[in-house]
């Protein structure tokens, strides 16, 4: 069944069919260790729109609409997923395996975005689970010989798995993958920040947390949609290359799509060398950008080096043709502009 083989059962899979939750949400929340406000608003995908204003809560993610339809109330049953119904003319020797899945074990099914793999019960001898069958279907039946299997269910960076034994009747398993979702923005002051020039890393636990971890995802652009397991996480935010970064924790929810607009306090500044004001910047000019405490935030090499700077106040040293010349400025949120360096 070809060479692809399974050597975690956990391992992360790329997010599929992402399409099928995108939807019109506008609920944001400030994340800064700055001084920033917060305001959230949430809507359910179906039925009519509400909207609530809270009060300023810095460092808190909005909570967002619903991904899928609402929970039945609780008069009514926990919603089951469909699980597709066997098929005539099974081949002799076989069995179904009908699999489906949902958000937890009352919540509603999930109906697109799943990987659905199946692998041998037992590893080869280089201690990897080999791959029999794979399908993105929401609610995909297998047909199998009978004997010991494990499946496997992802829905982005969450996932489920299960040992199932076939025998001689039809199998039907439900897996509870209690999976949430982020989208990230970020902006200065009422600014939306252009793609590209804002990236995202989302980590588990909190920011708080003293162990040492790696990324579950980087290099996240807005309004990409990350697929996580429920619980809280932290995302550092990086606009542009210099020293605006903000971080903040988030907790995401089982069947929840949370928007989180990141609020820089920052601004682009040009810096120039050169020999009156208002002239031409002069070539090949050294730059180094320090706070005011000598901390250096960043070095580059050109006539017009383009920068993001947190606010505050800072000093430039510009060097050129072996002479040094240098000035203090002040950044201020939003006011994008450039800095001048007189060469005297």
């Amino acid at each position: 069944m070809g060479g692809r083989v399974f050597s975690g059962f956990w391992r992360s899979a790329v997010a599929a069919g992402l399409l099928a939750i995108m939807a019109v949400l506008s609920g944001v929340a400030g994340l800064s260790l700055l001084p920033s406000s917060a305001a959230a608003q949430v809507h359910n995908l179906v039925g009519p729109q509400s909207s609530t204003t809270l009060a300023p809560a810095p460092g808190t993610g909005s909570p967002g609409a619903t991904i899928v339809a609402p929970i039945p109330a609780p008069s009514a049953p926990p919603a089951v997923p469909p699980v597709a119904q066997a098929a005539p003319g099974v081949p002799a020797g076989n069995v179904l395996l009908a699999v489906a899945a949902r958000y937890g074990q009352n919540a509603p099914p999930i109906s697109a975005g799943l990987i659905w793999r199946v692998y041998a019960a037992k590893p080869d001898s280089p201690g990897n689970f080999r791959l029999i069958k794979e399908d993105r279907a929401a609610a995909p039946t297998f047909t199998l010989p009978p004997g010991s299997y494990v499946v496997h269910a992802s829905l982005g960076l969450a996932s489920a798995a299960k040992t199932i034994q076939l025998r001689a009747d039809t199998v039907r398993e439900v897996f509870d993958i209690p999976a949430g979702a982020v989208r990230l923005e970020g902006r200065v002051g009422d600014v939306r920040i252009p793609l590209g020039q804002i990236a995202f890393e989302i980590f588990t636990g909190s920011q708080f947390d003293s162990n040492e971890r790696r990324p579950i995802a980087q290099n996240v652009q807005t309004g990409d949609v990350v697929l996580l397991p429920e619980g809280t996480y932290y995302i550092v935010s990086n606009y542009g290359d210099g020293n605006s970064v903000v971080r903040s924790d988030v907790h995401i929810e089982a069947g929840k799509l949370t928007d989180i607009v990141v609020t820089h306090r920052a601004a682009i500044k040009t810096l120039k060398l050169v020999n009156n004001p208002g002239g031409e910047a002069l070539a090949n000019t050294q730059w180094t950008v320090l706070t005011p405490g000598g901390d250096v935030i960043k070095e580059s090499i050109g006539a017009f080096p383009r920068l993001v700077l947190a606010e505050g106040d800072y000093h430039v040293i510009a060097r050129n043709e072996g002479r040094t010349y240098q000035r203090d400025f002040k950044v201020i949120t939003g006011v994008d502009g450039e800095v001048e360096v007189l060469a005297r």
